[in-house]
């Protein structure tokens, strides 16, 4: 199933999670994703790991698993910045194989141990490629505080609607902690003539060194609220986590409310975290 056509009907929900770490054996992953199958997601999405133009067959053998063996649909993350169009092709190939409709398309970050390959500059370019090369479900990320290296939100927005008149079939959104920032960049996204779905992606902050490391790459703003929680609960590991979890779940309720077309859920591997959050939200989500 493409999963663009699961917001006709629902609020969507969709889970992450990543591949274990290249010293870790796969099989990791498995307990994660049996924690999370009680959840009922819309699909799962499975990042796509580093290491330059080597072949991920971690995030293909992840995503067919999660499609074949749980029966939910899955996506497949493909970054291009560090791939060729042989390269592609033959990742195209084997999610053909593998039953996997839906890929989301990245430029993915630039790795300064890798010299980036030229056939890809940026994430459009990726997505007509794929629609000219197969009949997949294309999914775009879009950034509500604007992309890190953007000169502003407008030209990030402007550079959004060509990756959609690209072929995106529907958007997932990068983390933020402030939903107002997610309201104001839906409204602009109508206004530029932006018409597909869009998922508000929310991680759940557990630990002070897990969002240091996200702002330090994505740069978002922190609202006052949530630098409060962090600074009372920061070294009292349990009340973090149980803080972290009551605010991504505050954040959900805002946004279903707001009619939100659906909740991506960075899970980091962590099915307490997401069991938690789905035992609080799903009843809203099934509204």
């Amino acid at each position: 199933m493409k999963t663009s056509d699961l917001f006709k009907n629902k609020t969507v929900l969709s889970l992450e999670v990543f591949p274990p770490r290249r010293t870790a054996p796969i099989n990791m992953i498995y307990d994660t994703l049996d924690g999370l199958k009680g959840l009922n997601p819309d699909f799962i999405s499975v990042t796509y790991g580093a290491g330059g133009s080597e072949m991920n067959t971690a995030t293909l053998e992840i995503a067919s698993s999660i499609k074949n063996h749980y029966g939910i649909e899955s996506v497949a993350h493909l970054p291009c910045i560090n791939l060729t169009k042989s390269e592609v092709l033959e990742l195209l190939d084997g999610f053909r194989q593998a039953g996997i409709e839906n890929i989301l398309a990245l430029r993915g970050d630039i790795n300064p141990d890798f010299i980036p390959k030229q056939d890809f500059r940026y994430a459009s370019e990726l997505v007509s490629f794929i629609k000219e090369n197969g009949d997949f479900n294309v999914i775009g990320a879009c950034y509500p505080e604007g992309h890190n290296e953007s000169q502003s939100l407008a030209k990030d927005i402007r550079n959004l609607k060509a990756k959609v008149d690209a072929g995106t079939d529907q958007l997932i959104t990068q983390l933020f902690f402030d939903n107002d920032f997610f309201y104001s960049f839906r409204e602009r996204t109508r206004q530029a003539g932006i018409d597909v779905p869009i998922q508000a992606g929310i991680m759940p902050v557990v630990n002070k060194k897990q969002i240091e490391r996200m702002v330090s790459l994505c740069g978002v703003k922190l609202p006052r609220k949530f630098v409060s929680m962090m600074s009372k609960y920061e070294h009292n590991p349990v009340a973090m986590r149980d803080a972290g979890i009551a605010y991504a779940v505050d954040q959900i309720v805002d946004l279903t409310a707001e009619g939100v077309d659906g909740i991506h859920l960075y899970t980091m591997n962590n099915p307490y975290i997401a069991q938690k959050i789905y035992a609080a939200v799903s009843s809203l989500l099934a509204a």
